[in-house]
């Protein structure tokens, strides 16, 4: 089978004044029927995303499906989106790694690549104290590229508290967090803290709640099925156009929350599929989704398209 040529990098501007700012799709990898990696079909799907209105990708996030990658298929992935995107600026590949000195190589291997920015989960492989996490955050740091913390206690372990990240900022460690722990009252205690850091969403389901408590960023997921509606209820939700953004919000949430349960990868590429989009297969140990859970992510997809939200 030949290969598909490679789409011409995106056109649209970039307004954007920092990388992580806007709209960042954590995508959703492609894989072929015998699960290999379908680099082409993700490049077409990173131009796509853009060209519907998201800001950039965040390739390598556990919706990547980056920890079943090989070093040479996360290598390459990060390639390919630079150059589907068009702009390094638009790309936040995902750094994690159980050890910080590895992590640290794939911040280097993003830099190459020209990538503009990092996102990294604190060590993960047991509950690692606060010094610990200054000094893995602080060595990734020192690759020289802008680091987003990314916050998600409940697979980690550890909990980025608005203290411990107001001493991350302190250190020049970090310059944004991807929010993922749920508690929107977290958004007022990290500005109060850390007023110079900036507060990404981090789950789909609260992305109004923290557009209004001053999120500047979105590392989404439900705009890889739907990044025209999903732009739409987020450009209105950080404009404080509630009128707009509200009614949305309320149509896509029961979509939305998917973002936040064990089976957000399955519940994604499902709704991708019907989308008319590469969503496909995950690979092992996930699964495809079976019985009520897959009738209710077809349910919430197929009644977002009817309602025409693309």
């Amino acid at each position: 089978m030949t290969d598909a040529p490679t789409p011409a990098p995106s056109t649209v501007p970039d307004t954007r004044t920092r990388p992580w700012h806007g709209i960042m799709v954590a995508t959703a990898l492609p894989l072929r029927a015998d699960l290999s990696v379908d680099y082409d079909a993700y490049a077409e799907h990173v131009a796509w995303l853009i060209a519907n209105g998201c800001d950039g990708v965040v390739p390598n996030g556990s919706l990547g499906e980056y920890q079943t990658l090989t070093d040479e298929e996360r290598a390459r992935v990060v390639r390919t989106a630079v150059e589907a995107a068009g702009d390094g600026a638009r790309v936040m590949p995902g750094v994690a790694a159980y050890g910080s000195a590895e992590a640290r190589r794939w911040a280097e291997q993003a830099a190459e690549a020209g990538a503009g920015s990092v996102l990294l989960l604190p060590p993960n492989a047991f509950r690692a104290d606060e010094e610990t996490v200054r000094a893995h955050y602080a060595e990734v740091a020192g690759a020289g590229l802008p680091v987003v913390a990314y916050n998600n206690p409940y697979d980690t372990k550890v909990d980025l508290v608005p203290s411990l990240l107001a001493r991350l900022h302190a250190d020049g460690s970090i310059v944004a967090v991807k929010e993922f722990s749920g508690d929107v009252r977290r958004a007022y205690e990290i500005a109060e803290l850390a007023p110079g850091l900036d507060l990404l969403i981090g789950a789909d389901d609260v992305l109004l709640e923290l557009a209004l408590a001053g999120a500047v960023g979105w590392i989404a997921g439900y705009p890889n099925a739907l990044p025209r509606s999903c732009a739409t209820l987020y450009r209105a939700a950080v404009a404080g156009d509630t009128a707009t953004a509200l009614p949305l919000y309320k149509s896509l949430h029961s979509l939305l929350r998917w973002d936040s349960k064990t089976e957000f990868v399955q519940a994604i590429k499902l709704s991708m599929d019907l989308a008319g989009r590469p969503g496909g297969a995950t690979r092992p140990p996930r699964f495809p989704l079976t019985g009520e859970t897959e009738a209710a992510v077809r349910a919430a997809t197929e009644k977002a398209l009817a309602e025409g939200l693309n």
